[in-house]
């Protein structure tokens, strides 16, 4: 599932995922659903709260798998290549940027 837009603000940003795009999530995790969230990238101030929606969609949605990425274009192509050949990650928040993994603010 890619979400596009969030606002700046972390707080703002985690209270508009919630509200808008997590039940469709937790029902595709109820139905034996793995999910990739693609979120865009964002700066420091958003890791904790993807970190938080990542570890808890895959403690809650067991033996679904769930993992939270950031980033765009190719970077989501080969997150989702790797992911789709390593069944025993879950819980996981990546980023990448153009140059490889790491935060893309930087």
């Amino acid at each position: 599932m890619t979400v596009a837009d969030l606002p700046e603000a972390p707080l703002a940003a985690s209270g508009a995922f919630h509200r808008d795009h997590l039940p469709e999530i937790e029902r595709m995790m109820g139905a034996g659903e793995d999910v990739m969230i693609a979120l865009p990238p964002a700066d420091h101030t958003h890791r904790e709260w993807r970190l938080a929606l990542a570890a808890g969609l895959a403690r809650a949605g067991v033996p679904a798998r769930a993992n939270v990425v950031a980033g765009e274009g190719a970077v989501l192509d080969a997150f989702e290549a790797y992911l789709a050949e390593a069944p025993g990650i879950t819980g996981q928040y990546l980023e990448g940027d153009g140059q490889g993994a790491g935060d893309p603010a930087q």
